[in-house]
């Protein structure tokens, strides 16, 4: 089993918001990744008192031992406790109604000996490369529809014919890309924040299957460098434009 891990701020005088975690349960057979990128508000008023980093490694650190310890639930209902956990330890003293409370993309994998699950919320890219070596993208690519149309705004966020993200609200759970792919079809798998994912998406510098050959090769520090190289190319967004010079990025990268 190969397990590869990285994550960089997008600047490092600000927390990074970006979560990534493994678990390896004892005995042996399986194991379950989980990465989140959290939502940076384009204001400061988000009706929380703990902000985005506290809000990812909550949810985060929730969801990770959940997915390990618990696999009579599906990825949904692990998800759906992790919101719910998350939302009851600042409940009390957060505004959690409010549009801009703290909120994250959601990419879990689980897999054991028959079956490789996983779930994809938001932004964030689930790749899974079959035994064939084609590479499939799990994507949620609601945002991407949406900015195609024209800005994405507040009131799109978390409602009907907009996009969602885990929140505070553990219904949004059934707005998740799920599915399952028979272990034996699974040579790798990688997940990816938006801000790693934009080699890809942003940049065009390869296909998925380019990306997934660059993890295998150099690993996601090789990846998040490369994206690195790109952003300092461009830093005044001339060629790529975007809101953000660098963004916090996170990857994994997974021979089960």
């Amino acid at each position: 089993m190969r397990i590869e891990l990285a994550t960089r701020p997008g600047d490092p005088q600000r927390p990074n918001e970006d979560f990534v975690s493994v678990a390896l349960p004892a005995g042996g057979h399986g194991g379950a990744v989980v990465l989140l990128d959290g939502v940076t508000p384009p204001a400061s008023s988000t009706g929380c008192a703990h902000g985005v980093p506290w809000f990812t490694a909550r949810l985060g650190g929730a969801l990770i031992e959940l997915s390990a310890s618990r696999r009579e639930l599906t990825l949904s209902q692990c998800l759906a406790e992790a919101i719910e956990r998350t939302a009851g330890a600042h409940r009390d003293t957060c505004d959690l109604s409010h549009v801009r409370t703290p909120q994250a993309t959601v990419v879990a994998a689980r897999w054991d000996a028959e079956r490789l699950e996983h779930l994809v919320l938001s932004d964030s890219a689930l790749l899974i490369e079959r035994a064939d070596g084609s590479v499939t993208p799990v994507l949620d690519d609601r945002i991407e529809a949406l900015a195609a149309l024209g800005p994405v705004t507040d009131d799109q966020r978390n409602a009907e014919g907009g996009f969602f993200t885990a929140a505070a609200d553990p219904a949004v759970v059934a707005r998740a890309v799920t599915g399952a792919t028979p272990r034996t079809d699974v040579r790798s798998l990688a997940a990816l924040t938006d801000g790693a994912s934009r080699w890809v998406e942003m940049f065009g510098e390869g296909s998925w299957q380019d990306c997934l050959a660059v993890l295998r090769k150099e690993g996601p520090e090789g990846l998040i460098d490369r994206v690195r190289a790109v952003e300092d190319a461009d830093r005044d967004g001339e060629a790529f434009r975007r809101w953000k010079r660098h963004d916090d990025a996170a990857a994994a990268f997974i021979e089960p």
